[in-house]
């Protein structure tokens, strides 16, 4: 779905098949056809791939993988729901024998070492699964060639775009059952589970699994963040169709290209909060630096009056929607807190960038905010107003006066 959407905004078929290289050795190897999903036209991407013989006796081994309930496969159909539905024998490639592949495409190099990256990635979480190593793990559905070709495909068209940002909506991952190598699991695969860390899901009206453990690999590598769409000049729109066709909802995969709006965006971000007001004022400190290095946006505390008339303090996290419960574990761990709210919310902030400033004192760098191209705030850095004030004996404040003096000068 993914790589028929790319198709579909765009990217040629042709490159695809030229980056594929060995791994498609005749051009009716991968194809793109039109279909209707609820009534939206869309782009499904179809690969041919290493079809075998139905085997009954065989299909307690190797039923149905998870990974392939909603891709596009030329032999594989819909998930197996029913206990008597035809199950095919698959291909099982250790990660050595895969990345032998990759180097038989004709991806650039760097778009190899993504690909191996993303295969490696999801060995280690089937190994997790599993209880195995990494050099024991074989990979079920997508060891087959042409779950390869989908994710070596949707590399090199991720390349071929050259994105400067990729922005992913929450992940709606189906419901339901399903039944895999190992037995029958719930929506969604442990695979895909643990590929969607620190990823926001939700859980749709479709008793179907909506996200696979390739869909899941891809989105969690590429996307710099997960959130509303954000401010941009729509280019190209692409649809890529799934293998199923719901009756109330369109099975395709959205993908818009375009812009950035020039200026401040919204960004989505979660604010935490907690109240203490029984803890060593010196923990403090030393738990604003932590919050900070393990990726708060910004952490601030306000004085409060608590129940019975104690003084308190309020602890105040922004933070990413993905830091959010790896923050609230912290404040716990080091706080004496028994209690962390949080809120999603948008912020919008300005542009920001720096700029040396020659002054008569030495250079001082300037914090320069702008909105739509036009700068609205210019600040000296204090710690370089504060050397400078150290090193001439001249007052603080006269040093910022300067280096502002010198700024506006430069800029007229």
């Amino acid at each position: 779905m993914i790589v028929g959407a790319l198709i579909d905004a765009g990217v040629p078929l042709d490159e695809v098949r030229r980056a594929l290289g060995s791994l498609a050795i005749a051009p009716e190897t991968v194809w793109v056809d039109r279909v209707t999903r609820a009534g939206i036209s869309a782009a499904k991407f179809s690969v041919r791939g290493e079809a075998q013989p139905i085997d009954h006796a065989d299909d307690h081994e190797h039923p149905h993988d998870e990974h392939d309930s909603d891709h596009d496969r030329h032999h594989h159909g819909h998930v197996a729901t029913e206990p008597h539905a035809e199950l095919h024998h698959h291909v099982h490639r250790s990660l050595a024998e895969i990345f032998h592949l990759i180097d038989g495409s004709s991806l650039s190099t760097p778009g190899k070492d993504r690909a191996k990256e993303l295969f490696k990635r999801l060995g280690e979480a089937e190994a997790a699964i599993h209880g195995t190593t990494l050099d024991r793990v074989h990979l079920h559905e997508v060891g087959a060639l042409d779950s390869i070709v989908d994710i070596v495909s949707a590399v090199h068209a991720l390349e071929w775009l050259a994105a400067s940002r990729i922005v992913c909506s929450p992940l709606n991952v189906g419901s339901g059952t399903i039944r895999s190598a190992h037995g029958i699991y719930p929506v969604p695969a442990p695979a895909t589970l643990r590929l969607l860390q620190d990823v926001p899901i939700y859980s749709g009206p479709q008793p179907a699994e909506l996200v696979t453990p390739t869909g899941a690999l891809l989105l969690a590598a590429y996307a710099a963040e997960f959130g509303p769409m954000p401010a941009m000049r729509v280019k190209k729109v692409g649809y890529g169709a799934g293998t199923r066709d719901f009756l109330d909802t369109p099975n395709v995969l959205r993908v818009l290209i375009g812009e950035e709006r020039a200026g401040a965006e919204a960004h989505a971000v979660v604010v935490l909060e907690a109240e203490i007001d029984d803890m060593n004022p010196q923990i403090f400190g030393v738990l604003m630096d932590r919050l900070l290095a393990e990726g708060a946006l910004d952490v601030f505390y306000t004085p409060i009056q608590m129940k019975k008339n104690r003084p308190g303090t309020l602890l105040t996290i922004v933070a990413t929607p993905q830091t959010r419960e790896r923050l609230t574990t912290l404040v716990f761990q080091e706080t004496t807190t028994i209690g962390v709210r949080y809120q999603e919310m948008q912020r919008e902030c300005l542009e920001r960038d720096t700029l040396v400033v020659d002054t008569p004192l030495g250079a001082v760098r300037f914090k320069i905010a702008r909105r739509d191209d036009r700068v609205l705030n210019a600040s000296p850095e204090f710690d370089d107003c504060a050397r400078i004030a150290a090193a001439t004996g001249r007052p603080l404040k006269d040093v910022q006066a300067l280096a502002m003096k010198s700024y506006l000068e430069a800029r007229t």
